[in-house]
């Protein structure tokens, strides 16, 4: 069984390695998250002020755990309505670092949205821009001795650490009601490139007859279409409600599906079911008291990789501010004595 366990382990930094030999790179894509539903600005910068509150969101993915150089990746963001020329706006921010193999790419974006009432609820279309960040541990690469389809030697493998920066685009819509919301938006929109350089060798020109060219390396991240609809169903008589959720991604060649079910009690604890398609079955608990929010996930995974596995974790935490936008209070303000 160990030597089963190490054999898929190897295979996955393989995989890792194994990217790398193309001159254009791919990336993994967002994570997919088992608590997409608690962070909604991560997939879609409309969604960014969708409540009255600041809203304040952090927490990590560890994926496979007990796999070396798995999956991890750590998401914060923050978001909030506010006003101006008399109209209802949105604003966050959202950052995320993850690991996966020799991989490594950063993100930082900021989003801005505008809100329109309408149909008994409110639009919000919204942009998104920031910094995407990648990078390659190529002084890392191990490529065995009996690997039969690399070699130590492969110009097309960086041979040390290449980094690389590109410019990140997002769009898109959202509606909220009382009893559901539902959102579409296109990130990486303009399917950002990083360009790795590698300047190890010399310069061919000058009449080196024996130098190389320098070594170029494209890494493309691919423009994901996602789709999200989550509802709120009150159970009559009582303090429960059913809190249900779809997730849905795809790259225009691949496409991933996550469903949730919650059922929340007193708008405090909460505990929920959820599934992703040929991945995983889910199983969350959460508690929010006084705007403080905490959520845990438990993910076991489908496929042969729980053989090597004992499953993914995430843990989520946050705090939600209240926000008075009535005129009324405006210019008065409560005395220190009675806060």
């Amino acid at each position: 069984m160990r030597c089963h366990i190490l054999l898929i382990s190897r295979l996955h930094l393989l995989i890792a390695v194994m990217w790398a030999v193309a001159p254009q790179l791919k990336a993994q894509g967002d994570a997919m998250l088992t608590h997409y539903w608690a962070v909604p600005t991560y997939y879609n910068p409309a969604a960014a002020g969708d409540t009255d509150h600041i809203r304040l969101r952090g927490g990590m993915r560890a994926q496979w755990v007990g796999i070396d150089n798995a999956p991890r990746t750590f998401v914060g963001a923050a978001d909030s309505p506010f006003r101006w020329l008399g109209k209802r706006w949105g604003a966050g921010v959202v950052v995320q670092q993850e690991s996966y193999g020799l991989f490594r790419n950063l993100t930082a974006d900021v989003q801005l949205g505008y809100k329109h009432r309408a149909l008994k609820g409110e639009f919000t279309i919204a942009v998104q821009a920031g910094l995407f960040n990648e990078q390659f541990k190529g002084s890392e690469v191990y490529i065995p001795d009996d690997d039969d389809y690399h070699q130590s030697t492969d110009e097309a493998i960086p041979d040390r650490d290449v980094a690389g920066n590109a410019l990140d685009l997002g769009i898109g819509l959202r509606y909220v009601s009382p009893r559901f919301t539902a959102g579409i938006s296109l990130m990486h929109a303009n399917a950002p490139e990083v360009t790795f350089s590698d300047d190890s060798g010399s310069d061919s020109s000058a009449g080196n007859l024996a130098g190389e060219a320098q070594k170029k390396f494209l890494f493309k991240a691919s423009r994901t279409l996602y789709f999200d609809l989550q509802g709120n169903i009150p159970v009559k008589n009582t303090l429960f409600e059913v809190l249900p959720s779809v997730l849905l991604r795809s790259d225009f060649t691949f496409t991933d599906i996550a469903a949730t079910v919650r059922a929340r009690y007193n708008r405090m604890f909460s505990a929920g079911i959820g599934y992703r398609y040929n991945d995983a079955v889910s199983l969350m608990l959460g508690a929010e008291l006084k705007g403080i929010f905490i959520g845990y996930s438990y993910d076991h995974h489908l496929s042969d990789i729980s053989k090597a596995s004992s499953g993914s974790h995430e843990i989520f935490a946050g705090y939600n501010l209240k926000l008075d936008f009535s005129q009324k209070n405006r210019n008065k303000h409560k005395s220190i004595r009675i806060m």
